[in-house]
């Protein structure tokens, strides 16, 4: 840590230089300029930059398929904003790939291609993203996923099956938004003050969309299992039903306290979510008692839903959490 001594010139004007080391590291000379920003007590310094479009390349000859959407996503998280992949030769299964990848995330497209190279662009206007919105729309997708996946297995339509596990799609796309806009806050001061959203809430909203994602996974799970089971006893199902009104109430009330205004509400549903979640295991120890009456097959697919149900309620128990601690006095 360095210190200088704030100096008052003209009367009105207070000034401060800049420690030689960072400025010669940035290529900062007498005359140029830099970006201030205010946030609270704190006032960041950091080189102005002119570039719209943070532009990446990745040498991509030795991926293939699952890596190579993966090599991307991460990419494209990471905050480029053109994406150049190159190889000595682009393959047909690369570009199956590339446009797998693309298909996964919002507001991207291929904007060129050659035989050695594919170019893929974020074209979504910066201005239009939201984490809140973000956030908001991935839980309601998640929790009508789960939802869903329950009303599947004790319907025993696989239909509504299905199309739970299509929908896992729409919760990883936002969950890339999400991780992209984070990850764009905790790089440049200048992507939080154009969210007018905090680092600190960012970080809490992006922790709340994790839990989000892990809740959709658990649906899709479920999903899966109901398309194997040919029904189950009338006496699980609404025990099932029960379980799920309880850990989807959690997932509301807490989702509800990190979106509060006001600390004081938000403390209040935070806790009422988190005890709650003990009351879950209890729940969770009767049904399982009445799995263990089943036959061995079918009671170990049910107890994996049971599972599932589970965690989706311990879920909201640490998106209860996370509102708590976002709701707590700040030094």
């Amino acid at each position: 840590m360095e210190t200088r001594k704030v100096q008052v010139t003209g009367g009105s004007t207070y000034t401060v230089s800049l420690p030689k080391t960072w400025a010669t590291e940035n290529e900062i000379g007498s005359g140029d300029t830099v970006e201030l920003y205010a946030d609270d007590e704190t006032l960041l310094v950091t080189p102005q930059t002119d570039v719209d479009h943070q532009e990446g390349t990745l040498e991509v000859a030795t991926l293939e398929d699952a890596e190579l959407v993966r090599a991307v996503f991460t990419m494209y998280v990471s905050g480029f904003d053109v994406i150049r992949l190159e190889a000595g030769h682009i393959t047909t299964d690369q570009r199956r790939a590339i446009r797998s990848a693309v298909q996964g995330l919002i507001g991207v497209e291929v904007v060129e291609e050659g035989t050695d190279h594919v170019v893929v662009q974020d074209l979504l206007d910066s201005s239009e993203l939201s984490i809140v919105n973000a956030v908001t729309r991935m839980r309601l997708i998640a929790t009508s996923m789960l939802e869903d996946a329950v009303t599947a297995l004790v319907e025993n339509d696989d239909d509504i099956a299905r199309d739970v596990i299509a929908r896992d799609d729409d919760i990883d796309r936002l969950w890339l938004v999400v991780s992209r806009i984070f990850r764009a806050t905790l790089r440049s001061p200048g992507a939080t003050e154009e969210l007018g959203v905090s680092r600190e809430d960012c970080f809490e909203y992006h922790s709340s969309a994790r839990q989000l994602e892990r809740v959709a996974d658990h649906a899709v799970k479920i999903s899966q299992l109901a398309l194997d089971l040919e029904g189950v006893p009338e006496e699980v199902a609404e025990a099932l039903l029960d379980l799920h009104a309880d850990a989807a109430d959690i997932l509301e009330t807490s989702m509800d306290a990190l979106f509060a205004e006001d600390s004081n509400e938000a403390t209040e549903l935070g806790h009422d979510a988190l005890e709650s979640v003990l009351e879950i295991d209890e729940h969770t120890r009767h049904i399982d008692d009445m799995l263990r009456e089943l036959d061995t097959v079918r009671a170990q697919s049910l107890g994996l839903i049971l599972d599932s149900l589970s965690r989706s309620a311990d879920y909201g128990g640490n998106v209860a959490e996370t509102a708590l601690q976002q709701a707590a006095p700040r030094p």
